[in-house]
């Protein structure tokens, strides 16, 4: 069995709101030291062990539904569970 951890964010180019809200607020409460933040996503998947190139099959579920590679960049990590 595999735990692979998928980390999405928008990519640098596109305009982050919720995570300029985020910045807003974090000043707001006198956290000014706070410079950016942009918000993305965290998956955890267990995947079973197969025959199969685990990196290949996670990268393929990461274009096909898990990230838009439009506006989204992602990364992931495998580790045995």
């Amino acid at each position: 069995m595999y735990k692979v951890k998928v980390f999405v964010t928008l990519k640098e180019s596109v305009l982050d709101p919720q995570g300029t809200a985020v910045k807003g607020s974090l000043h707001a409460l006198t956290y000014n030291e706070v410079e950016d933040v942009r918000i993305g996503k965290y998956m955890e998947l267990l995947i079973e062990k197969s025959e199969q190139d685990i990196d290949a099959r996670v990268k393929e579920m990461c274009e096909k539904l898990l990230a838009n590679t439009v506006i989204e960049d992602y990364r992931f990590e495998v580790e045995e569970a």
